[in-house]
């Protein structure tokens, strides 16, 4: 059943979480003024599943159950899978800023692959569990939080020596129908208004911390759980034109002794599996935050254009308009394209799934994280400088400053100084603003910090291939043929690549 925004929001009503936002205890979620911005945002990714021109995109056929879900909670078959996901992503975040709710894409892909891994290594029956969950989260067309950085506490010590065990998330009980769990996870994208939490280990574990190997998922209001979170964007403000709509609330969640029936545990232990985990998820979700901050750019494209035309200029004719513009497109652009190419060169799981080729996952994504405060400066350059000195809205409706600010402030004679004025907002919310800093810090870290992005580029870079060529070249003859195997076989041919067909695999 494919819900619309509505019913999500009806649904959240089905559920009692215990949720504090700003120091105060939040009755009703789906009711909560602060965090109706996240509400919304999540919201896009129903309501375009449902409108025919999307349907392409935002929805898929599941090739486990033969149904039509949710883009968001599909398990990826094929390259043009990986595509429309991407494309997708970019859709509802160009809309709301932040979706939110490709995390359970990502989550979901990372587990269907783990889950298997886990069962052929040690005869576990942890993917058929998956599979049942799986089935029910795309049935009811659930969003699940990703429960995944643990608070870590002293980053010098591994998670069994903290003084506190609590700073990660961690089985305290094996009992005959399940386990507990305690500990805190720190940063939950959409905490208060997920259905469920998938937790999740954050890092590779040793044999001797086996206990915080675990994955399991939990009701967002079940007994023993403490959601901490901030408001979703700048509700109530007037000067918010977008983040008053649209945002994005994170949390700190807190599982005291939660108990979770074996049914919904999916590793208990498994250290390698779990650091499998840990990177699956990852790749995938770094494929997907590329889609999203592309979105992002697209705001940002389109607001600096609207700003330069009601400035009077004309990129045309002012060439350093111009090339800021294009500056801004190059990056956003530029970015997306190894989302395209970590899609067109995604490999075959032996789950079956596909996976988004890591290196330019990984490239894709640490350009972004590192370039957002470039996006940033472009923004504020073709805008000019109003944003710096912008009248708060209410001088809008001030009899005694309305007409004359209106007067002088306009650019073009033929586009109103409201108008001028509102794009400034726009410009000032989505990057002067705390809530503009906040978006820089979460594409800076979201999804791991440049440092892992910078690790994993490296550890799946062919390099000895480019070693081999410049030793062939040199006539050293060390390149015989099976001395040396690329860790991406065939990422090169002769006729180029082409995007696979809907339905068929990736070759």
């Amino acid at each position: 059943m494919l819900m619309s925004a509505a019913d999500y929001r009806e649904s959240l009503r089905r559920y009692a979480p215990r949720v504090f936002v700003d120091g105060r205890a939040v009755d009703s979620v789906a009711d909560e003024p602060s965090l109706a911005p996240g509400v919304n945002a999540v919201g896009i990714t129903y309501d375009f599943a449902l409108r025919p021109e999307h349907a392409t995109l935002m929805t898929a056929r599941q090739g486990t159950s033969a149904k039509t879900v949710n883009r968001m909670l599909h398990i990826n078959e094929t390259s043009t899978d990986l595509l429309y996901k991407l494309e997708a992503v970019r859709l509802v975040c160009r809309e709301s800023g932040c979706a939110q709710r490709y995390l359970s894409h990502d989550a979901l892909n990372g587990l269907f692959q783990a889950t298997k891994r886990t069962d052929d290594a040690h005869g576990t029956d942890y993917h058929q569990r998956f599979l049942a969950y799986l089935h029910r989260v795309q049935d009811e067309d659930l969003t699940l939080g990703i429960a995944m950085t643990d608070a870590k506490g002293d980053r010098s010590k591994r998670p069994g020596a903290q003084a506190n065990p609590d700073v990660y998330v961690h089985i305290s009980q094996r009992r005959p129908d399940g386990v507990v769990i305690r500990g805190t996870k720190a940063i939950v994208t959409g905490a208060p208004y997920m259905h469920e939490f998938l937790v999740m280990p954050c890092r590779t574990m040793t044999p001797e911390d086996a206990d915080f190997a675990v994955c399991c998922a939990v009701p967002a209001d079940a007994p023993g759980v403490t959601i901490v979170a901030r408001p979703a964007g700048r509700p109530g403000e007037a000067a918010a034109k977008f983040s008053g709509r649209y945002g994005q609330s994170t949390g700190v969640v807190v599982f005291d002794d939660v108990f979770v029936p074996w049914e919904h545990v999916f590793l208990a232990g498994e250290t390698e599996e779990g650091g499998f985990l840990t990177t699956s998820y990852a790749t995938h979700h770094r494929h997907s935050c590329i889609g999203a901050r592309a979105g992002f750019g697209d705001l940002l494209i389109g607001a600096g254009a609207l700003m330069i035309e009601a400035n009077g200029l004309d990129p045309d004719r002012h060439g350093h308009i111009r090339d800021a513009m294009v500056d801004l497109i190059k990056i956003v652009e530029g970015f997306f394209a190894c989302g395209v190419a970590a899609s067109v060169y995604g490999m075959k799981d032996p789950a079956g799934s596909i996976m988004p080729d890591a290196v330019f996952s990984n490239i894709g994504k640490l350009l972004l994280a590192t370039q957002i405060y470039d996006m940033h400066r472009l923004a504020h350059y073709v805008s000019g400088g109003l944003v710096v000195a912008l009248p708060g809205p209410d001088e809008d409706h001030n009899p005694e400053t309305a007409a004359s600010l209106a007067a002088v402030l306009a650019g073009r004679p033929d586009i109103p100084a409201a108008q001028r004025l509102e794009v400034a907002r726009l410009v000032e919310d989505l990057t002067a603003s705390n809530q503009g800093g906040w978006y820089s810090m979460i594409s800076l870290h979201g999804g791991g910090s440049p440092e892992a992005m910078k690790r994993e580029i490296w550890r799946n870079y062919p390099v000895m291939e480019k070693v081999e060529l410049v030793e062939r070249l040199l006539e050293r003859g060390v390149a015989d043929e099976g001395r040396r195997v690329s860790k991406q076989p065939g990422r090169c041919c002769a006729t180029g690549c082409e995007v696979p067909e809907i339905g068929k695999a990736a070759e």
